[in-house]
């Protein structure tokens, strides 16, 4: 086998001077180098220096298949770098990747935190919210920001989700001689003149007890903006459990409505395609999806079932939970996957017979979920029953 045309090489902050012999002569012999502005310009590398196009592209290194080409990235290439969009389009023979130590590496090491208790995020091209799922009384999480202005604007954020305790460390040009450290709280942040590339450190040991969302599913209503089309967090919790999230697994949440089925599937690991017929509620999926940080997880279609199914990737699970009929099981049943989790939910009588023929014919479990809350009763208290719920789960 031929050697790697393509070499994708990991530089810090310490420019040439930092990379390994290895690196040094993959990096000399290149006829081609792609990386940013500022790498081409560490690394030296003159008129064999090709900066990225924008919006970032790989068909440039692709086009030039066969000849020696580098590829300038920033520490390790594979974490929120170049190294994995130009693998997906080569064989293992073409390439080949020299890392260098990257900002959650470099950062852990100045702070001395374990890294494997540690949330690492790519904040540079993702938004705020993404840091949600994440915030919890003792958290670490280290996380590149866009540029200098980002660590103020973080710190207005983290306020605003009563975080302001946070401690923040501000890691500026780490690895490089320009390396600069400083500390602050979310709600004291008063830094100025904050140097690109730029990362924080967030530790979360000053929030207070119960800070942040729970593990378990079933998190309150009020989390959400649901205007009642919501399924109450009681039977929500019933309904992720006879859903059986695992991370990365597919989700056809069928009759999203406030889309709160997928979120907490979403913040179990798992993905989502949540179908909703009603532009309405299309609008409440979006704000919740916004409001948790996770729009990357969760696909929403806008279409009525079965028509809206067509061209869908399979799922490994399907939840119904408003829209259940006849005709929707005629054309779902047959075309599901063997192995597939099906889970449904009906609160009127006529759903509920339907459900229990479809229970007597494929089998799986018919459970009646009934629920009270404690509620004020003139001046004392009783039971407030919620809509018994019907639910049909069963494996294909």
């Amino acid at each position: 086998m031929s050697d790697p045309w393509l070499t994708i090489i990991g530089m810090g902050e310490d420019g040439a001077a930092g990379l390994g012999d290895a690196s040094r002569d993959a990096l000399a012999a290149a006829k081609v180098v792609f990386g940013g502005p500022r790498h081409l310009d560490l690394a030296g590398v003159g008129a064999r220096g090709r900066a990225w196009p924008v919006p970032f592209d790989v068909a440039p290194v692709l086009a030039l298949r066969g000849q020696r080409v580098a590829v300038l990235a920033s520490g390790d290439p594979f974490w929120f770098g170049a190294g994995s969009s130009l693998a997906a389009h080569l064989a293992p023979g073409e390439w080949r990747a020299l890392p260098a130590p990257g900002v959650p590496s470099l950062a852990a090491a100045r702070l001395g935190w374990r890294l494997e208790d540690c949330v690492t995020l790519g904040l540079h091209a993702a938004p705020l919210a993404r840091l949600r799922p994440h915030l919890l009384r003792g958290c670490r999480i280290i996380a590149t920001l866009r540029d200098g202005d980002a660590p103020a604007a973080l710190a207005a954020w983290l306020c605003g989700q009563g975080a302001g305790a946070i401690r923040m460390t501000v890691l500026e040009r780490l690895g490089g001689p320009a390396e600069r450290i400083r500390g602050t709280s979310a709600d004291g942040f008063a830094l100025t003149d904050i140097a690109a590339p730029v990362a924080v450190a967030l530790d979360g040991a000053d929030l207070p007890r119960g800070f942040g969302l729970s593990a378990a599913a079933g998190r309150a209503d009020d989390l959400f903006d649901h205007q009642g089309q919501i399924t109450k967090a009681p039977v929500r919790a019933l309904t992720l459990a006879a859903l059986q999230p695992r991370a990365g697994a597919l989700l056809w949440d069928i009759g999203g409505g406030s889309g709160s089925i997928s979120v907490e599937w979403a913040l179990a690991g798992g993905r989502s395609i949540c179908i909703e017929p009603r532009t309405d509620r299309l609008a409440l999926i979006a704000g919740n999806l916004d409001r948790f940080g996770l729009a990357h997880r969760i696909r929403i279609v806008e279409g009525a079932a079965p028509e809206a199914l067509a061209g869908l990737p399979e799922p490994d699970t399907v939840f119904v939970g408003g829209g259940a009929s006849a005709a929707l099981f005629q054309t779902l049943w047959p075309a599901l996957p063997h192995g597939v989790r099906l889970v449904v939910n009906a609160v009127t009588l006529e759903t509920e017979a339907l459900l229990t023929d479809l229970h007597a014919r494929h089998g799986g479990d018919l459970t009646r979920i009934e629920i009270a809350r404690a509620a004020p009763l003139g001046g004392m208290r009783g039971w407030q029953p919620l809509r018994p719920v019907v639910q049909w789960a069963v494996t294909t």
